[in-house]
């Protein structure tokens, strides 16, 4: 029986580019294969700059919303 992947929460809020993608980087490194990283950042560029990370790193860009000048970004680990 498998156990559900784990979805680990990312604070950045508050922090300018490139500061955001590189904390992204640093907590993806630590995670196992499947889990989700859910990303909470106030830098508009930030999505854009975590769908790139994920293109560049082979890892999964799932969705990117934003509410009240927050935005969620959630991607998963590849492997």
């Amino acid at each position: 029986m498998s156990r559900p992947m784990s979805t680990t929460e990312l604070d950045v809020k508050g922090l300018n580019c490139p500061l955001p993608v590189l904390r992204v980087k640093k907590a993806m490194a630590a995670l196992p294969a499947g889990a989700t990283l859910k990303v909470y950042a106030t830098d508009p560029g930030a999505p854009k700059d975590i769908e790139a990370f994920c293109k560049a790193s082979g890892n999964v860009f799932k969705s990117a919303a934003e509410a009240e000048g927050v935005f969620v970004v959630e991607l998963g680990k590849a492997g």
